[in-house]
């Protein structure tokens, strides 16, 4: 063979094989950033991001595989913490954020223009300035409005349908809340439409000091009290309803679970659901689509729960009418 020969066969075999070196280039595995309030302990974790995952995994993603999950657990740490956890994923460059809070889902927005931001948001994202719209919300943010102040006055009706005795209700808070103003004035329309009287109770965040808030509800003669949520709120749920049951104070949540940690009762759409379906919105946005293509969805799902064995240690008989359209009920 001739060294010209040679030469042309050298170089067609680099020619040839050079395309096919670089389709074996490993891809990028996609980052998910994933901000909540929840604790994730070995023995507790946190039932959202099970969904989410679990959702995940039917759409052919295996964490640790062929996506990443970078996981920040704010734990009520209050919104200065929950925003700068936000900043720190997008810092990390992330694929994609997922965020729930509302200040989590703020300074996501205000840190990023072009990371795409899925939220599982308990306030109205239009009256918040999120978004544009439901239909359109334009920006990188879509997700999930789970309508959180929308049924503050259901959940006072139900909540008047389970104690007829009821005359004055107090509203659980905390200070530093960024929400809490508008939940307050919609529970107050819904309780002067009901004839009900009703007062704030205020605790910290940092300090939350819930044996002398329960004090303040004994010495103002409150019937019962309604949490209004937030990661604080969320994360001392067994707190709030142990102190309700020794008080024999019923309790009406704005999330499923703090029924399962004792709570009298709760209404509200179905959570878990809401991530199930934020893993199908990561999966259209992985895959190319835009946030500001894709419209905020609302839960169509709603659920009654009640705790028979917390309305047993309170001295309260839930009225028939009411059990029977319970969805869940715990005994």
């Amino acid at each position: 063979m001739s060294g010209k020969t040679f030469v042309w066969l050298l170089t067609a075999f680099l020619l040839t094989t050079a395309p096919a070196a670089e389709t074996q280039q490993p891809k990028k595995i996609p980052v998910i950033g994933y901000v909540t309030g929840s604790v994730r302990t070995a023995t507790s974790p946190d039932p959202n991001a099970q969904a989410f995952r679990q959702r995940l995994k039917e759409l052919g993603y295996v964490e640790g595989r062929n996506v990443t999950i970078e996981y920040r657990y704010t734990e009520g740490k209050g919104p200065v913490f929950e925003a700068e956890q936000a900043r720190d994923l997008v810092r990390l460059n992330v694929d994609v954020l997922i965020v729930s809070a509302y200040p989590t889902i703020r300074a996501s927005k205000e840190a990023t223009k072009t990371i795409p931001i899925v939220m599982v948001s308990g306030n109205d994202p239009v009256a918040t300035g999120l978004i544009d719209s439901l239909a359109r919300p334009g920006g990188n943010i879509t997700g999930f409005s789970q309508l959180a102040r929308e049924l503050s006055g259901k959940r006072l009706e139900l909540l008047l349908e389970i104690v007829p005795t009821l005359s004055r209700v107090g509203f659980l808070m905390t200070k530093e809340s960024i929400n809490a103003n508008d939940a307050l004035k919609r529970y107050k329309e819904a309780a002067r439409a009901l004839k009900l009287d009703h007062r704030a109770i205020e605790i910290r965040s940092n300090s939350p000091d819930l044996p002398a808030a329960f004090d303040t509800a004994r010495k103002a003669r409150l019937n019962a009290i309604i949490p209004i949520r937030n990661n604080t709120i969320n994360l001392l749920a067994p707190r709030i309803a142990e102190l309700a049951i020794k008080r024999r104070m019923p309790t009406m949540f704005e999330r499923n679970g703090a029924v399962e940690h004792g709570g009298l009762a709760s209404y509200t759409a179905d959570e878990l659901e809401s991530y199930r379906r934020a893993a199908i919105y990561v999966d259209k946005i992985l895959k190319g689509a835009k946030p500001a293509d894709l419209p905020v969805e609302q839960p169509t799902k709603f659920e009654l729960v009640i705790n028979l064995k917390t309305a047993k240690q309170i001295g309260l008989t839930i009225p028939p009418n009411v059990l029977v359209r319970a969805d869940r009920v715990i005994r």
